[in-house]
């Protein structure tokens, strides 16, 4: 019979590369003994190492039980790598008695290796002149072999300081960036550490004695932990002093608001600015528009773009939407894109006062997005056809009031709101389309002249759209 002898250290590589070689020789598991330290039989030379292909949740449950302490884990996780052989459906099968009590002890190892990065509590230790970066020692009493499995969550999560993590059986240290594995170590005698008190009165603070589930507590806070860590000394105490606490909030609960106090909350209801009840008028749109909530876009804007111009324009000019600019000052086209436009009015002979600018959409839709300095700017995107269609509502109602001769839609969004087609501009671009709403002609938005990468192509959109201002302007004179 084989008898596998394995290492005081590095027994997790050695069980891998000879549960490896009997898998391949396809020796059966009752004739493998796996022994965790040498003993009385000398162990006998491992088959050569052939190619063995394993499924993937294999190596990731043996990398798991193997850091459990059971005795029995080499000897099962073996039996289920010779059954893998001919049983390929095998890790599909919770049902199976060896897959039970595999993952049984994977849930084990997972809730300790949970356990261990909630409750580590370092210490600081006193500097020294050859290293600069601050240091750090814990002591943690793991139910299973863990610390090389949770020694790289440390690493990222302390990296700008040298620590060491020791247990009876295993020890970590991060060393000037450099993480290592080693053997354990008897509990040490670290210096106390001032911030501990200050952790304490923290938690002492947070504690609410009106919540206490001591069965709760103790299921994600065990008392075998308790012993090494700092803030658990005051849970005695809290516990001893929280009737008394919780009678005192009861004393300090609020108290039933005196009459006077709907009074002062209606006439605080009636100051705030409302939409008007009746819309008969341009500036009764815009009013009622400053309050819209037809869709979930007035939730992240932070106001509402109304169209700007004279109630009698002849031409209205309509955008897609406001961008960041139009968002935080409340009018349309004063951005980057605005800026185009405004020059391609001015070769064209047009003058923003007597042109009605707006967008099809009111309100400004972006995604969040850091920047490389960890800040956030609001990224542009797109209106949906659904935003688009409850947001026409008011772009009829533009047009209904101001009735220009030609309204010249910018953009694709502004295209499918005025005319209900989805085709695309560059067919349709300079014609004059009849609508319910009046006659459209089409362009590009000058948002699209600014995305384009090729100079020529930007010069020639920009060219096409002054272009279609002259047109529109013969149109309307």
């Amino acid at each position: 019979m084989p008898v596998v002898v394995l290492p005081d250290t590095g027994w997790r590589e050695a069980w891998r590369d000879a549960a490896r070689r009997l898998a391949a020789a396809d020796v059966p598991p009752d004739e493998v003994a796996w022994d965790g330290v040498a003993g009385l039989f000398a162990p006998e030379p491992l088959p050569p190492a052939q190619p063995l292909t394993v499924p993937r949740a294999f190596v990731d449950l043996a990398d798991t039980v193997l850091c459990h302490r059971d005795p029995e884990r080499f000897a099962l996780l073996y039996r289920l790598l010779h059954r893998l052989r001919h049983e390929r459906g095998i890790m599909g099968n919770p049902a199976d008695p060896l897959m039970a009590r595999l993952e049984a002890l994977a849930k084990s190892v997972r809730r300790d290796s949970h356990k261990m990065r909630a409750f580590v509590r370092f210490r600081e230790l006193p500097g020294t002149d050859d290293a600069p970066r601050r240091r750090f020692a814990a002591w943690f009493e793991p139910e299973h072999f863990i610390v090389a499995r949770n020694a790289p969550f440390f690493a990222r999560r302390f990296a700008d300081m040298d620590w060491t993590i020791l247990t009876p059986d295993e020890r970590a240290d991060f060393i000037k960036g450099e993480l290592s594995v080693g053997p354990g170590a008897p509990k040490p005698d670290l210096p106390e550490d001032a911030s501990e008190a200050l952790w304490t009165t923290y938690f002492t603070n947070i504690f609410n004695p009106a919540r206490i589930k001591l069965d709760a507590m103790r299921s994600e806070m065990p008392v075998k932990y308790w012993k090494n860590m700092p803030e658990t000394q005051a849970i005695p105490a809290m516990l001893a002093d929280a009737e008394r606490r919780v009678i005192q909030m009861r004393s300090a609960a609020a108290t039933v608001a005196p009459a006077r106090a709907a009074q002062i909350s209606e006439r605080y209801r009636s100051a705030m600015p409302k939409a008007p009840d009746r819309i008969d008028t341009l500036e009764q749109a815009g009013e009622a528009a400053r309050h819209c909530t037809r869709c979930h876009l007035h939730c992240d804007a932070t106001q509402t773009v109304w169209g700007e111009g004279p109630a009698d324009a002849r031409l209205m000019i309509v955008g897609e939407q406001p961008g960041d600019h139009e968002d935080l000052q409340g009018r349309p086209f004063v951005g980057p894109a605005g800026e185009i436009l405004a020059e391609a009015m001015g070769k064209a002979g047009l003058a923003r006062e007597e042109v009605w600018l707006t967008n099809a959409v009111k309100h400004f839709k972006f995604k969040p997005q850091m920047t490389a300095r960890g800040g956030k700017r609001r990224l542009h995107q797109n209106p949906d056809r659904a935003e688009i269609d409850i947001c026409k509502w008011w772009l009829d109602l533009e047009q209904r009031f101001i009735q220009p001769k030609l309204t010249l839609a910018l953009g694709g969004t502004a295209a499918y709101a005025l005319t209900g087609r989805k085709e695309g501009i560059t067919r349709r671009r300079g014609k004059v389309e009849e609508t319910e709403g009046g006659p459209v002609m089409l362009s590009w938005h000058p948002s699209y002249i600014l995305r384009v990468p090729d100079v020529g192509a930007a010069n020639e959109a920009r060219a096409q759209l002054v272009e279609d201002l002259r047109l529109a302007a013969r149109f309307v004179a």
